[in-house]
This record gives C-alpha cells, structure tokens and sequence, in this order.
C-alpha cells in the first residue's frame, strides 16, 4: 500500500478484519465492486510451523481461497498477483531454482502455497511471484528477533548455518511486483534481493550493522529440532525477473542496511 502511494497509484487494501478470502462470496462482491486492474494477494497462514497441525486451515487459507480470488478477477478481468514462498521447493538443490524446476514441497506450508499457485493459474490473466525469508515493518521477522536478543543483552547467539536462502526487504518486493504489473509480466517468477547466504550470516550481518560484538554462533539445524521441516537450500533464481526489469533486485546486505535505518 505503502508502495502504491508513493507512485501515486489508486489501491484499495483488505485485511481479515474486512474481507475473509475463503468467503467466495465476499471475494467477489468486494471485487466486482472495486473493479481493479490489479489484484494482488499478499495474504497467507504463514506460521509455518503451525501448519504442520493446521493443514486443513493452511490450504483454506493458502490454497482454496486464492480460487476465489482467480474467479472473482476473471469476472472483471483483473491480472491476479499471487505471493507464492521457495518452500514449493524440496530444498535439495545445489544450485540457485529456476522457476520451472521441480516442485516437491516437505511442509504443509509448502504444500498448501502449492494450491495456491496452481488456482492462481485459472486466473486468464496472473503471475506467481516466488519470494523467500522475507522481513519488513509493522511484524514479527528475523531481524527484530536478533535484534530483540541483543537489545535484551544476550551474551551469544546460537544461529542455524547450514540452511542457505535470500533474505529479502518487503519494501524492495513491493517495488518489484509494481513494476512487474508496469511491464505486463505475466506467468511465474522470482524475486528475491540479489546474493545468499544462511541464517547464520544474515544473523552476523545483522550484528555488524547494529554495531554490535555480540558472538553470533553457528549450529546445525538438528540443534534447534521444529515442527516442520526446513528446506536446507532455497536460493532462487531471478534471470526471468532480471530479463523482465532490466535489473536486479537490490543486495541483501542493502536491503537490510535500509531496513534498520528506516526501523
């Protein structure tokens, strides 16, 4: 919304306060009303975690209701924007996904944003946008939790090293969703900021640009034993997003140096 304003583009947001998107009906009452161009989904049950014991819940809410969505936006012919994540993948590659590469989701997170892109696809008009370890304001992310241990005077950290993504600035994948709605893109990519690396560095970095010495230790994933199973490598590909752009998405590493400035 944010992102919308600053361009000066009309938009319209809806929270679960007021609109549920599994009710078919609201979803398109709301739209036949607005009559967007545009309709982009950026809700989900995203407590990965908790899925595991909520799958039902997960694909309602992940999966079914973003049909909803596709149905109510080809009524009035709106292009269908769908936030997709990296765990459709099986998170067993050694080198960065492309966007038609295999998918084998291990969670019921995964498998229930999984649906979600296959019922985006009945949209005439949509486009999958694949993101992962993504960190913003206004919730709860991996940044704040670092920084919530060091401000708390946390002698050590002990961080998971041996998972390997992108961490990605929200203010950055709004800019790219806009301008890829700008373009006309259509179909699957992915945009994530530019580079990787693991938990663990994220964590360092964080540290470093907070000024702190903090000893930010490196664990195996086995140490800190979840519900769900964590995919060991995601990094995506972003060649179709840079051929769409003209550009990459920014470095991570400036992505959180703006974040932390601006938080």
């Amino acid at each position: 919304m944010a992102a919308c304003d600053a361009r000066g583009i009309s938009c319209e947001g809806r929270d679960i306060d007021t609109l549920d998107i599994c009710d078919a009906g609201a979803v398109k009452r709301w739209i036949d009303d607005s009559r967007p161009s545009v309709v982009v989904n950026t809700a989900a049950f995203t407590a990965v975690d908790a899925c595991e014991d909520n799958e039902e819940q997960a694909t309602a809410v992940n999966g079914t209701a973003v049909g909803h969505l596709a149905a109510a936006c080809n009524e009035v012919g709106a292009l269908l924007i769908q936030i997709s994540t990296d765990y459709v993948f099986p998170g067993d590659a050694n080198q960065p996904y492309e966007e038609d590469a295999a998918v084998a989701p291990k969670s019921a997170y995964g498998r229930s944003k999984l649906c979600g892109e296959e019922l985006a696809r009945t949209a005439d008009r949509h486009l999958v946008v694949r993101t992962a370890w993504l960190y913003g304001r206004g919730g709860r992310n991996f940044v704040e939790a670092i920084r919530g241990q060091i401000d708390a005077g946390a002698p050590g950290l002990e961080v998971v090293a041996d998972q390997r993504g992108c961490p990605t600035f929200c203010d950055d994948l709004s800019d790219a969703v806009l301008d890829l709605a700008a373009a006309g893109s259509t179909g699957t990519l992915h945009a994530v900021n530019a580079g990787d690396t693991t938990w663990h560095g994220f964590a360092v970095e964080i540290a470093r640009l907070l000024g702190s010495a903090v000893t930010v230790a490196p664990v195996a994933t086995g140490a800190v034993p979840r519900p769900a199973p964590r995919p060991p490598y995601s990094v995506l590909d972003t060649g179709r997003l840079e051929a769409a752009l003209g550009r990459p998405m920014p470095p991570w590493q400036d992505g959180l140096r703006r974040y932390l400035e601006q938080s």
